[in-house]
């Protein structure tokens, strides 16, 4: 049985193998943890698809491939006796046969040749940074251009001036370190969000008094609450849980709304489904369970894919607010900033209540503002108004 490398996410081309967890010759389990992969969205251990002898490995550690690309084989049944042997070799020509010389390459015929050894984003990475493909030495299988070969190259290229003189070297008490896979991931999954919405944001301050009280004696977060009545506002309004596709817009059906969660390693988006059909208690719940699993890289591939919506928490760190980047393909945002007690005006006095600053961050090229202001004005209500019945 073919192992493939799976789609983390709607958006995820490629993935890179971090770490083989079976060798060749191994045996194998349905459903064991097979190899580890890092992804802009999720690093996660794959587990095996079937039960067998792994008898191939075809993508190394450190080797970024496109997903749905065979990085492994795995015996069943009859097969599932020892590792397959290496192809033999094609035999040397002989002189009867004399070898034939490679003919003369013509420009579309590189063209596509370089498309054949690469994947899209490979060809936007060399695009922006004036790569030219032809001339980058693919490491990966039968000789694929990866996103490591042409970062490798431009940073090889950065070592020079335009001059041609040699760079001035870091000072010695610098550290210099290289971008983990995920934190190139992200990057990049951010720079290209950047360019491809239209970025603008709306702030609202949000009474939470109501809701810290309806937490009393419950083991329920205030994010839990935030993403069950944005869920509804996604009902009420549902240009922001759609996405773009060319000159049309796609209107989703369900709401998935991812929860971004921070590792030591970066960030992961995994996506509770179909909030609108739960009930508080099972929002709180999944959300749980997502985190745990993502600290623990123990993310299936379907867990961080699917999502219409994303809520991140800058305020869990004691920021006041955020202007969160959009999580592309996606059109919208909301970032939550610090809840704790400040001075608020009521009447004529000043007294103390529970607050927090909530920011939408939206795509201008399918939302007006006057739109995102009606969603938070929707979100406001419902969360300073918090109705126990409709938990």
């Amino acid at each position: 049985m073919d192992v493939v490398m799976p789609q983390m996410g709607e958006s995820v081309a490629e993935g890179t193998i971090v770490r083989w967890i079976k060798k060749v010759g191994d045996k194998v389990d349905r459903d064991e943890p097979l190899f580890e992969i890092s992804t802009d969205k999720v690093d996660a251990e794959i587990p095996s698809p079937a039960a067998g002898i792994l008898s191939e490995i075809l993508a190394r550690e450190g080797e970024t491939v496109p997903v749905n690309t065979v990085v492994a084989v795995i015996g069943t049944g009859a097969d599932a006796t020892a590792p397959k042997a290496p192809a033999k070799p094609a035999p040397p020509a002989t002189a009867a046969e004399p070898a034939k010389a490679a003919p003369a390459v013509a420009s579309d015929v590189t063209e596509n040749i370089s498309r054949d050894r690469t994947s899209p984003l490979v060809r936007q990475i060399a695009k922006e940074h004036h790569v030219d493909l032809r001339h980058v030495v693919g490491t990966g299988i039968g000789g694929r251009v990866t996103k490591d070969d042409v970062l490798a190259a431009v940073a090889g290229r950065g070592q020079e001036t335009h001059e041609g003189q040699e760079k001035v070297p870091h000072a010695p008490d610098d550290r210099v370190e290289k971008m983990s896979v995920m934190r190139k991931m992200i990057a990049e999954h951010m720079v290209a969000s950047r360019r491809i919405s239209a970025h603008v944001h709306t702030v609202f301050e949000v009474d939470f008094s109501r809701i810290a009280k309806a937490r009393e004696g419950k083991k329920i977060s205030y994010l839990s609450f935030i993403v069950k009545a944005a869920a509804d506002a996604l009902k009420a309004f549902p240009v922001l849980n759609a996405s773009v596709d060319g000159d049309s817009i796609v209107y989703r059906r369900d709401v998935n709304i991812g929860v971004a969660v921070a590792l030591d390693t970066g960030l992961i988006v995994p996506v509770v489904k179909h909030v609108d059909s739960l009930d508080l208690a099972a929002v709180g719940a999944a959300i749980a369970d997502l985190a745990t699993r993502a600290r623990a890289k123990r993310l299936k591939p379907e867990d961080v894919a699917g999502g219409t919506f994303t809520v991140t928490n800058p305020g869990n760190f004691g920021a006041l607010l955020g202007m969160p980047i959009i999580n592309q393909p996606q059109v919208a945002i909301l970032g939550v900033g610090s809840i704790e007690k400040r001075p608020v005006v009521d009447g004529d006095a000043v007294v103390a209540r529970m607050t927090a600053v909530l920011t939408l961050g939206f795509d201008h090229r399918v939302i007006d503002g006057a739109v995102a202001d009606q969603f938070m004005a929707h979100l406001k209500r419902a969360l300073e108004n918090w109705d126990e019945s409709r938990a």
